[in-house]
């Protein structure tokens, strides 16, 4: 299968030259050839697809064949790629999200990964992202813990026989729900290195003890892939921009100035019904926030303070809006 090449990547440092994408899983009521012109047309670099039951079904018959439709496309509108494994009712049409890593029998979850993996290298994707899950009530903790690190490290394997990069993704409400639980995780397992983060800029503002700039700040080393949109401080409800609490010029001189030169994609997963005016208006913001954030990297660490550690909130009380 010929894997396509991804467009050169901006120097780093360059704030208004950051790369934009947007995620296939907020226009979820278009076919997956349509949403892809639309966001090229509009002028993003990448996409960030979500392998769901219209887009790229990696159970579904004819995959081989699909994925190599898929890629021509992608060289056609020459739109780079980041995958994404957060489809709610993929794998069980009864239960969100179901099995993860961390139920009685991940088999199925664990195959869904796999699957990803290798559909990621046949697109010459950027990152392969997925997260944890929520700990079911019946399982202990440690025993959550326990299966999660068992099942990172069979994915793990499958993205270095593949040769590709994954983006762990620290999700509210989930078993890794912040970057200090993504750090213990990574760790657990050796500190591989094509395990790497996923930052959801949102997440950051939502429960970090950080400002959103030194979230960033903090995970440069490991910044693989970046979901971005706006939120609020304890409420997990992706926004669009401007009707959250993020200021964006710091969030993206952040990213410059630690030399991110992956995609930077609008997560925005309930807005489907309005995708195209949604996707034009978050481009002409962000295109106007990273002009904003200037064309060289501001030393942020003493912006004031979005957020303290004070302010953070327990997971156990953030709402989960998934």
């Amino acid at each position: 299968m010929t894997v396509p090449q991804a467009r050169p990547a901006p120097p780093a440092g360059d704030a208004t030259t950051l790369r934009l994408g947007y995620g296939t899983n907020g226009f979820n009521n278009h076919r997956l050839d349509d949403a892809l012109a639309v966001i090229a047309d509009l002028g993003y670099d990448g996409v960030a697809l979500t392998l769901d039951h219209d887009y790229l079904d990696p159970f579904a018959p004819g995959l081989t064949r699909r994925v190599a439709a898929v890629s021509r496309r992608l060289n056609e509108l020459g739109l780079a790629v980041v995958i994404e494994t957060g489809a709610r009712y993929l794998l069980d049409p009864w239960h969100k999200h179901a099995p993860t890593l961390l139920h009685d029998d991940p088999t199925r979850r664990i195959e869904f990964l796999r699957r990803a993996v290798r559909i990621g290298a046949d697109l010459g994707a950027e990152a392969v992202s997925f997260w944890a899950g929520v700990r079911p009530e019946t399982v202990s903790p440690q025993c959550a813990w326990d299966r999660l690190v068992a099942g990172c490290a069979t994915v793990v394997d499958a993205a270095d026989t593949a040769g590709v990069t994954l983006g762990f993704e620290p999700e509210p409400g989930m078993l890794v729900q912040d970057i200090a639980d993504w750090r213990r995780l990574r760790t657990a397992l050796g500190d591989p290195a094509r395990f790497g983060i996923t930052l959801d800029i949102g997440h950051c503002r939502c429960l970090e003890p950080w400002p959103v700039p030194q979230c960033v700040t903090e995970v440069a080393a490991h910044l693989v892939n970046v979901q971005i949109d706006d939120m609020r401080r304890g409420v997990h409800e992706h926004l669009e921009f401007g009707v959250g609490e993020i200021d964006f010029p710091p969030v993206l001189a952040a990213l410059a100035a630690a030399g991110y030169r992956g995609l930077v994609a609008v997560e925005l997963p309930r807005d489907s019904h309005a995708a195209p005016a949604v996707a034009a208006r978050s481009i002409e913001f962000l295109r106007a926030a990273a002009a904003a954030a200037g064309h060289s990297a501001r030393t942020l660490c003493s912006a004031p303070a979005e957020a303290t550690p004070a302010d953070a909130t327990a997971a156990d009380d953030t709402p989960v809006h998934m």
